[in-house]
C-alpha cells in the first residue's frame, strides 16, 4: 500500500531522506532521517539531489564504520502516543474485544501499517 505522504522521500541502502524545495533559493534539499547526526544534502535538479543523497549516505556509513559507532539512530522500544479521548476509548474497547491488551493492540496495528 503506497501512502501519498511518502512521495517526498528518497530511499537508498535502507536509509530515507526528506525532500523539500526552496523557491527562494531554487534548490531541492533534504536531510537523512533515522540517524543521530544532522546530515543534509541539496541539488539544483532532481538528479543532483539524488546523487547528493546517495553520496551523503555512503559518507555517513563510511564515517560511522571508521569511528566504530552505529549507523542508525538507537530506539529504546517505547514511546508515548497521544490520542483523542474517544480514540483511546475505542482502541481500549477493541483490544478487549480481541482479547488482548491495549499495548499489544497498538503494536499489532502499527505492524499492519509498516512499509
Amino acid at each position: 500500500m503506497k501512502n501519498d505522504n511518502m512521495k517526498n522521500i528518497l530511499t537508498y541502502k535502507g536509509y530515507i531522506g526528506s525532500v523539500n524545495f526552496s523557491a527562494d533559493d531554487n534548490v531541492f534539499f533534504g536531510k537523512l532521517e533515522g540517524i543521530d547526526d544532522l546530515i543534509t544534502f541539496e541539488g539544483e535538479t532532481v538528479q543532483e539531489l539524488k546523487d547528493a543523497f546517495h553520496y551523503m549516505v555512503d559518507e555517513h556509513i563510511k564515517d560511522c564504520r571508521m569511528a566504530n559507532i552505529p549507523t542508525e539512530k538507537s530506539y529504546k522500544g517505547s514511546f508515548n502516543v497521544r490520542l483523542t479521548p474517544d480514540l483511546h476509548r475505542r482502541a481500549a474497547i477493541s483490544a478487549k474485544m480481541y482479547g488482548t491488551t491495549l499495548n499489544s493492540f497498538v503494536k499489532e496495528s502499527i505492524e499492519l501499517r509498516l512499509v
